[in-house]
């Protein structure tokens, strides 16, 4: 009887919200061999760090999830760390990976690598075809670094490196600073601030006027693995050589007033809420075409109540952890 070697899979990130719920998803299978590394173990900004750990490993595949994130704010406030750290992650990992002899690559983007007024609902052909947001240039230029090495070692060295873009996320294992996290997290936790002091009103940043589409983590998860796994002719019948990242989003968007509404629902706060116009609104329009992905049979579970149910528990359970 022939024994096939599982494969040995790599998730860089495996803590941060999307790299958690991707590795929830390969354990649920149960078919591979998790290779893990926290940032104190492995320094991902240091050449030789990676270059030692993929030299001893002999990992099969990659989930590129590790970077510099934040909300609207952190982008605006450290615009080197987050140009300079995303660059050198996904550099030092892309090509050790290919030096190394590693199968197969997923490098994780974000929906800010796409221009300020791009037209709606948003392509992957819109890429560097107009302005970036300024408030967050430096990351999504970091980001589409990432596509275009992928790209490139595909065309020089026939690797099979594979990009997903995805829109705007929350769940599990995200990020409740009240000030550096992203939106949906950050309203999580001011909501439930004011709900448990009695306060009559909360703040919500800008306008509230501007779009955004908002994914479960974990219906990523599954886009990622799904889209790993696919038989090259078919993922690049769909994302061709020189446009190979795939959007991953929810096909609906909300005002941002409106997500504010839904979570005060979620978290049980009933006052008022404010606006706060000093603060910038970002891009207008945000709202993904998942149309490719959706070809190839994925498409999101999980609704957006039901994720920002769970994703107040996960809230609260974080807040209990913390203070025991």
């Amino acid at each position: 009887m022939v024994t096939i070697a599982r494969k040995r899979v790599f998730v860089a990130g495996h803590r941060g919200m999307v790299g958690s719920a991707i590795v929830r998803r390969l354990q649920r299978d149960g078919e591979v061999d998790l290779v893990l590394r926290t940032s104190a173990e492995l320094d991902l900004t240091d050449q030789d760090a990676v270059r030692e750990f993929f030299r001893n490993e002999r990992v099969d595949h990659v989930y590129l999830a590790a970077a510099r994130v934040g909300g609207i704010h952190a982008n605006n406030t450290y615009p080197a760390q987050f140009i300079y750290e995303n660059l050198m992650i996904e550099s030092n990992v892309i090509h050790q990976a290919r030096q190394c002899g590693v199968e197969h690559l997923m490098f994780l983007g974000s929906s800010c690598i796409y221009p300020k007024h791009a037209p709606q609902p948003i392509v992957e052909e819109a890429l560097l075809t107009g302005e970036l947001e300024p408030t967050n240039e430096p990351y999504a230029l970091a980001k589409i670094a990432g596509i275009k090495l992928c790209e490139s070692y595909n065309r020089q060295y026939d690797v099979d490196y594979r990009s997903l873009m995805p829109t705007n996320l929350y769940g599990p294992g995200d990020n409740y600073h009240p000030v550096n996290s992203h939106v949906i997290p950050a309203l999580i936790r001011r909501f439930h601030e004011a709900k448990e002091s009695g306060a009559d009103s909360a703040t919500l940043w800008g306008t509230g006027q501007v779009r955004r589409d908002f994914l479960h983590v974990d219906d990523l998860a599954n886009a990622c693995v799904l889209a790993m796994n696919l038989p090259r002719d078919v993922y690049f019948s769909i994302a061709s050589e020189r446009c190979s990242h795939l959007n991953v989003g929810s096909s609906v968007d909300f005002t941002i007033r409106e997500i504010a509404e839904k979570v005060a629902r979620a978290v049980g706060f009933t006052g008022r809420i404010e606006h706060d116009l000093s603060k910038p609104d970002g891009t207008p329009r945000k709202l993904m075409s998942s149309a490719k992905l959706a070809s190839l049979g994925w498409e999101p579970r999980i609704g957006l109540d039901e994720g920002l149910a769970s994703a107040y528990a996960d809230f609260l359970e974080a807040e209990s952890v913390v203070a025991h």
